[in-house]
């Protein structure tokens, strides 16, 4: 069978909600990939605040809303483990080369994460700048030691975050899109 060799970006997120930020992300990465695939997922360091049925419901929507046949959505992929995620998105799309997706956000959490060194065999990071976290030379040090490969993004997240949107009853962070689904199921209420 012949290997895809396209550039993928493999999009994993809590989704709690989704925000502008979010939409950004998806956006942009779809300007530099052939393909972004994302999904909804839990993060065993986080606390989640919904489901992750509604997360899922959420996110699917967005990607809908873009309307770009670069972008796909695939819940079979999640998991709250990247590196099975990642090899499930191998196997199930038949590629080689994937670039798993990171918020600066998680550069010191990452070391940390299940089976890193397998990780770092299985997909290259694609870390892109969060205002207020800052990418620390000692985390890209950290990678390297691991023998992990990794792009910085030339886009930033804007300063928006799914904690914020939770604590305020204000929208204006989230995608318009999201906000009739917010409403009528009551969430982050």
């Amino acid at each position: 069978m012949k290997r895809n060799i396209k550039k993928v970006a493999l999009f994993g997120t809590s989704a709690d909600p989704p925000t502008n930020g979010h939409k950004k992300i998806i956006e942009e990465l779809s300007k530099i990939y052939n393909s972004v695939i994302s999904f909804a997922s839990d993060n065993p360091s986080k606390k989640h605040s919904e489901d992750l049925y509604f997360r899922n419901l959420l996110l699917k929507t967005l990607v809908n809303d873009l309307n770009n046949p670069n972008i796909s959505f695939d819940q079979d992929l999640s998991s709250p483990w990247a590196i099975s995620s990642i090899r499930k998105c191998k196997k199930k799309y038949n590629l080689i080369d994937i670039d798993f997706v990171i918020g600066s956000d998680l550069l010191e959490e990452i070391i940390v994460w299940k089976n890193i060194n397998e990780f770092f065999n299985e997909a290259n990071l694609f870390i892109i700048p969060r205002i207020g976290f800052p990418i620390k030379e000692k985390s890209l040090k950290l990678i390297k030691d691991l023998n992990g490969k990794f792009k910085i993004s030339l886009f930033k997240i804007p300063k928006i975050s799914s904690s914020n949107i939770r604590e305020s009853i204000n929208y204006s962070g989230l995608p318009k899109c999201l906000v009739p689904i917010i409403e009528k199921n009551n969430l982050y209420s």
